[in-house]
């Protein structure tokens, strides 16, 4: 089925149509919030708020744009919200529920072969600075730098998805390198790991 007839048979109500879209687009919309959000289950939750949307919103769909697209700037957008709904949620974690996940992590990693276990955590501390240093980005730059790296598209794709110019969008992920840089230089000079 094209493109046209998904959006043709969506916008009359075809469940069967609704299936296929998610079928072949489900992988993309998680692995888009996924590089948002670095946590699987929480990208898997708002992928199906994406779809919820787009079953919602489909009669307004111009087709202006290809399917991916649409479907790559609505799960931006949900993903952006959820950080800045969770960000409020996560100022006031309890310590207790820090120390805990802190610790349920270094016993998974400490349980088995020592040589193993300090490789594994020390992976696990630099993903985690890498996280945490591409979420401090300005939110463009996050945006950008994701769809770049995550999601591999091209500068003139994210320039569609984020409806800004080839050239803001190269400038963009160039400010979020340096950004990204700078950050994790200072760690390793400090020796965060």
């Amino acid at each position: 089925m094209t493109e046209a007839e998904i959006i043709e048979k969506l916008q009359n109500g075809s469940e069967q149509a609704f299936k296929e879209l998610v079928d072949k687009y489900q992988k993309l919309v998680v692995n888009t919030c996924f590089g948002m959000l670095h946590d699987r289950d929480d990208a898997e939750d708002v992928a199906q708020d994406v779809f919820i949307e787009v079953f919602r919103s489909v009669q307004s769909f111009r087709a202006d744009s290809k399917i991916s697209t649409w479907l790559y700037r609505i799960a931006v957008n949900r993903s952006l919200n959820f950080i800045r709904d969770n960000k409020k949620r996560k100022r006031f974690q309890s310590f207790d529920d820090a120390v805990k996940s802190k610790n349920a992590i270094f016993e998974k990693f400490t349980s088995g072969d020592s040589d193993d276990a300090d490789f594994n955590l020390e992976n696990n501390q630099r993903a985690n600075m890498l996280h945490e240093a591409i979420n401090s980005l300005p939110e463009n730059q996050k945006v950008a730098f994701s769809l770049n790296k995550y999601e591999d598209l091209s500068y003139k794709e994210i320039s569609e998805v984020m409806d800004l110019s080839v050239s803001s969008v190269e400038s963009l992920i160039h400010r979020a390198k340096k950004n990204l840089q700078k950050k994790l230089y200072t760690c390793y000079k400090k020796k965060c790991i």
